[in-house]
């Protein structure tokens, strides 16, 4: 299985002006686009995705959309979480995106040291975020 390779880096911006995205954009600006508004509209826009989860269960009358993660590779994929979670609030029925964690205290990725020397764990991310989350040892016996 081949490792994946890390993004590479976006160029700093160097001598651009304050509110341009790059010389070249404040140049145009100035001569042949300079009758035209800059940067004056904000449009939001979706992507769609799909998720398949990993285990599905109706407990209780509640649908429970069960994520088992050895652990997170990066923030677009934590990320996507929260965006789920959104999305589930425009389904019909009850819906609840549960974690399973294989290690819920192993540290985060490119989670920062704090001061004590830890790092943000799955665990706490979940916690944080509003979501509900399990190992294998506190996994209610109902769910077995």
């Amino acid at each position: 299985m081949s490792r994946r390779v890390p993004r590479k880096p976006r160029p700093k911006k160097v001598n651009v002006p304050k509110g341009y995205d790059s010389k070249w954009e404040y140049d145009i600006h100035q001569s042949i686009l300079k009758n035209w508004e800059h940067h004056d509209s904000v449009i939001d826009y979706t992507v769609s995705h799909t998720y398949r989860t990993d285990f599905i269960k109706v407990i209780n009358g509640q649908t429970i959309l069960l994520e088992a993660k050895g652990r997170f590779w990066d923030y677009a994929e934590y990320s996507k979480y929260i965006w789920i979670r959104e999305s589930l609030k425009d389904q019909v029925g009850e819906f609840e995106l549960v974690f399973l964690f294989q290690k819920p205290y192993a540290p985060m990725p490119q989670a920062k040291k704090r001061k004590d020397g830890t790092k943000r764990t799955h665990a706490e991310w979940a916690k944080t975020n509003n979501f509900t989350w399990y190992s294998e040892e506190t996994l209610p016996e109902e769910w077995k």
